[in-house]
Formats: structure tokens, C-alpha cells, sequence
């Protein structure tokens, strides 16, 4: 199968072939046929499988054949500025030369230079719900001539707090149109939107919901938890994993194991919701360059930092959301290309790796790093896992983990 057999616009089909696009993945092959033909669609895809593509060139396609009158018609929901960002590359590599007019709605930045371009007027929208919705409200745009919206890593919006705002910004929204739910996790949450939001979906799984990419090799390393910095600075200087995305639960993880690594001569930055909005581009952008050794970032960040060819992911510690860790380990092992991920254990988190193992629905074997292996005279803690009190300290902790990851 190729571009070709979509029927597709000849000014999109030669952009894709300057862009080197050869033959439609998996989830391109499954979505864009129903997509074109005006289907709602339910869609199980990972990052790094091609699903941006899949859904923006039929979008193109349609705003390709002209409106009776001027609207906004195509909407794409996403959960992060970084993930905006890039969908706004990809409609504008995509569709370059095609006179679309696409408007990039965060927040972060300037309000009024965005109201000047919704209200200069757009064909299609990529944003978060909660600065556009700041527009809506504010009269600059409206949505009542909407035909596609898209919910792009609905999981995460849901996971960030973002239902009430989804909410909001729906009741603006036509009852007739086309919707697209791409997620990585299907978690019941995800499911009652899209029984509620969708018309009898196509439900697509281009590789099973909650599974990571098969390129990614997964490694669990038991180490004593206050050795951790040092074995990261042993498998970037000695073993060779490096450029390297780090993941940590907090933001003062993140701030002190940047301290820590630079202490060791290792080129390191944190990423981070504290960070303004340009300091953040241009930790990614330096990141991207070369000239960063290690990036250490929050989960707000495991969903839409596309950095090409990245190959090693270190888990600085579990999630406490089990699901993030797909997301994580998924900014590796993108397009095919193999990657490695790397979890750094402490026994103080088993209940976490079970969890994270009951979504993976597999074994992640644990094993020692030659010269870091953990000290088995300490007494392990031996919480009810499974008790009333275990499961509501763990609520406690994804609601904290969760807090402030709102934009």
C-alpha cells in the first residue's frame, strides 16, 4: 500500500515524497480509509507509530474541498504544548503550499498575539483545552462551524485534570461532526468519553492499548536509592547511554539529579513545569542540538517531546500512575528504530512495578548492575500492599503526582 491508494490531494502526496515518506504505517494503513470516509474513530496508538499523519492528511484532505462559509472546521485537542508544538510542524510539513491556515493555541505565551490570528480567521485549530477555552469565553473565536475534532493522547488530558475543560469547550462544539480518540492507554476513563463523545467508532488498535513499542529493550536495575545519581553517571560516562531522557516524579527530582550529574562533568538540565515557557524551548532545543548529555524531565513531558533517534530512556524511579510508564519509555524505540529503558528499582516501590507489570500484562525481570548491586543486609519495608491504607496513600500520591501538571 502506499500514499497513493488514499486518493489523496497531489500537493500532499509530493510533500510527503520531499518528506521521504515512503510507505503508511500500521496505524495509517488501519485509520486515514475510515478516516476519509467521515468515521468516528476509537484508536489504540503509541507515540512514534506514525499516528499524527494519520489523522492530519485526511484533515488536510477535507479542508483541501471548500467551506459554504468561513469557519473554523478541523480542531486538534492535545495535552501538552511540547505535543501542540508538534502537531503544528507536522500540519505545516504536510501541508505546505496548500494554503491552510492553522493556529497554534497554548498556554505559556502571549494570549493577545494568538486572538489576532484566530480572529484573523483559521481552517483548523491545534491547542490545549484550557487556553482555548480562555478564548472561547472571551468571544475571540467560535467552534459552531466545526467538522473534525481530534483528541489527541486523550489518556494524558484525562490524567492532567483536563476533563472539566474537554467538558466545556463539547458543549460549544456542533453535534454534527467527525471525532477522533487516539490514545496510548485505554483506562475507563478514556472509555466513558468515548461513549459519550463518539458515534459508533471504529475501534482500531494498531498495536495493543497499554503495550510498549517491541523495539524497546527493558531493563530493571535494584539499586540502593541514594546511589541512583551515581549509576546514571556510570552508564552515561562508562556504558555509553547517552544522549539520555530521565524521568522523575517531582520537579525537585528532577533539580537535584541535574545538580548531581553536573557535579560529575556530565551536561545535564532539568525540564520542568517551573520553567517559563522560552527556558523550556531552549532546554529542549539544546537537548535536540547535542549539546546536552542527559535531559531530566517531569511526566508532563513524557507526552510530546519528539526528539529524533533518541535511544535511551532511564526511569529515575516508577510512576505512580502505571500507565505513564508506557508513555515514558515510548519517547524511545519511535518510527522502528530500537531503543533502550532503563527503571532504576528500589524495593520501596514493588508495589509500583507490579502495577506497572499488570498493565504491561508481562514480567520485567530484575537484575543488578555489575558493581551497584543493592545492600541485602538492610531490612526490606514490608507494606500491606493490598490493604485499605496501601491503596488509599497510593490514591494520595497519583492525585499529588497529578497536581500542577495542568496547563
Amino acid at each position: 500500500m502506499t500514499f497513493a491508494d488514499f486518493a489523496l490531494d497531489p500537493r500532499l502526496l509530493s510533500n510527503l515524497q520531499a518528506l521521504g515518506y515512503q510507505q503508511p504505517t500500521a496505524i495509517q494503513q488501519a485509520a486515514m480509509a475510515p478516516i476519509l470516509a467521515g468515521r468516528d474513530l476509537l484508536a489504540a496508538a503509541q507515540t512514534g507509530t506514525g499516528k499524527t499523519a494519520a489523522f492530519v492528511l485526511p484533515i488536510l484532505q477535507r479542508l483541501l474541498n471548500p467551506a459554504a462559509t468561513p469557519a473554523v472546521r478541523a480542531l486538534i485537542l492535545v495535552p501538552t504544548r511540547e505535543l501542540a508544538q508538534q502537531v503544528h510542524q507536522s500540519v505545516e510539513r504536510y501541508g505546505a503550499g496548500c494554503g491552510m491556515r492553522a493556529a497554534l493555541v497554548y498556554g505559556g505565551v502571549s494570549i493577545a498575539a494568538q486572538s489576532e490570528v484566530l480572529q484573523a480567521g483559521v481552517d483548523l485549530i491545534i491547542a490545549t483545552p484550557g487556553r482555548l477555552l480562555d478564548h472561547l469565553r472571551q468571544g475571540v473565536v467560535s467552534l459552531a462551524g466545526l467538522e473534525v475534532l481530534v483528541f489527541d493522547e486523550a489518556d494524558r488530558m484525562l490524567d492532567m485534570g483536563f476533563a472539566d475543560e474537554i467538558n466545556a469547550l463539547l458543549a460549544q462544539l456542533p453535534d454534527e461532526r467527525q471525532t477522533l480518540l487516539f490514545s496510548a492507554t485505554f483506562g475507563e476513563a478514556v472509555y466513558a468519553l468515548a461513549r459519550a463523545r463518539l458515534r459508533e467508532p471504529l475501534r482500531i488498535e494498531a498495536a495493543p492499548a497499554n503495550t510498549a513499542a517491541a523495539p524497546i529493550e527493558q531493563r530493571v536495575y535494584v539499586v540502593d536509592a541514594e546511589r541512583k545519581a551515581e549509576l546514571i553517571a556510570h552508564l552515561i560516562q562508562t556504558q555509553g547511554c547517552r544522549p539520555v531522557l530521565i524521568f522523575s516524579r517531582t520537579r525537585q527530582g528532577c533539580d537535584q539529579l541535574a545538580k548531581a550529574l553536573s557535579a560529575r562533568q556530565i551536561a545535564a538540565q532539568a525540564l520542568h513545569g517551573d520553567l517559563s515557557q522560552a527556558a523550556r524551548e531552549q532546554v529542549l532545543q539544546a537537548f535536540r542540538d547535542g549539546q546536552l548529555q542527559a535531559l531530566i524531565a517531569t511526566d508532563v513531558a513524557a507526552r510530546g517531546l519528539d526528539i529524533p533517534d533518541l535511544q535511551y530512556v532511564i526511569n529515575l524511579e516508577l510512576p505512580f500512575q502505571p500507565e505513564d510508564y508506557v508513555h515514558r519509555i515510548g519517547r524511545t524505540g519511535r518510527a522502528g528504530k530500537a531503543g533502550l529503558a532503563i527503571t532504576l528499582f528500589s524495593v520501596e516501590d514493588s508495589v509500583l512495578l507490579e502495577e506497572v507489570e499488570a498493565v504491561l500484562n508481562t514480567r520485567l525481570p530484575q537484575q543488578w548492575c555489575p558493581g551497584f548491586e543493592p545492600d541485602l543486609t538492610r531490612t526490606a519495608p514490608a507494606p500491606r500492599r493490598h490493604g485499605k491504607a496501601a491503596q488509599k496513600q497510593r490514591a494520595k500520591q497519583r492525585a499529588l503526582g497529578s497536581k500542577g501538571r495542568r496547563r
